[in-house]
């Protein structure tokens, strides 16, 4: 396996692991995809969310799991571009009857891929 594959699984995990953390519920596989000052920014219900990842882990953990364990959440990762140790994605995904397209900027620190700025956009 190349580096690039190499890179692009370990991002692949990430998403998965933001993913199911918040469809889940599931606080600790959450806030491992994040790094821990990263900032959440998008526009929700009409109003500018900038929210820290305690802010977002916090809010996904109150509403509780949105899917039944056992079931697939619905992602898909549309673009993947990787320069050196930052990697950008655009994913799709489903939360809670919403849909959301979200820009996830990464950073490779210590070897290991994290998520560093979430921006967002919920699909009318």
């Amino acid at each position: 396996m190349t580096s690039y594959e190499t890179d692009r699984d370990a991002i692949r995990q990430v998403v998965r692991d933001y993913v199911d953390g918040m469809v889940f519920a599931d606080e600790n596989r959450l806030r491992s995809a994040f790094h821990p000052d990263c900032r959440i920014i998008g526009h929700f219900q009409g109003d500018l969310e900038w929210l820290s990842v305690n802010d977002f882990a916090g809010s996904i953990r109150d509403a509780g799991p949105v899917l039944a364990e056992g079931a697939a959440p619905v992602w898909e990762i549309l673009a993947l571009d990787i320069t050196g140790d930052s990697a950008a994605v655009k994913v799709v995904d489903d939360y809670a009857d919403l849909r959301f397209t979200d820009y996830l900027s990464l950073l490779k620190l210590g070897g290991r891929w994290t998520i560093i700025n979430k921006l967002y956009y919920l699909h009318e």
